[in-house]
């Protein structure tokens, strides 16, 4: 399985395969030619209120972690259609925030490399 994560800012590479989207929010200032986004996949986003949260600085990274894993548990749909598409060959995940360590894609990363 190859899949891989990526600020959507950063230029499209030989390597992404098919990139992916994995933001509710399309990120600013970018145009959309720019992001050479093959599938917006929003729903398997953190929800609005959970991303509020955090970003309110009201909860921890791990809290954030616990959360979004398991809204990800009970999101089988989105989970399944990004299944299928990392069956299908190499993905790239792309997110937007600034964080490339602490982000969600990272956490959508190891959740489906853990569910395969």
């Amino acid at each position: 399985m190859q899949l891989k994560t990526k600020r959507v800012y950063e230029p499209k590479a030989d390597g992404d395969g098919m990139r992916i989207l994995v933001d509710r929010l399309w990120p600013r200032g970018l145009a959309k030619a720019e992001a050479a986004v093959d599938l917006w996949l929003k729903e398997i986003a953190p929800t609005t209120e959970l991303r509020r949260w955090f970003h309110g600085d009201q909860g921890t990274w791990d809290e954030f972690s616990e959360r979004y894993l398991a809204e990800l548990d009970g999101n089988p749909a989105a989970v399944t259609q990004l299944r299928n598409h990392i069956e299908d060959g190499p993905i790239t995940l792309l997110f937007s925030v600034k964080d490339e360590t602490h982000n969600h894609a990272e956490l959508l990363k190891a959740y489906m490399l853990r569910h395969r």
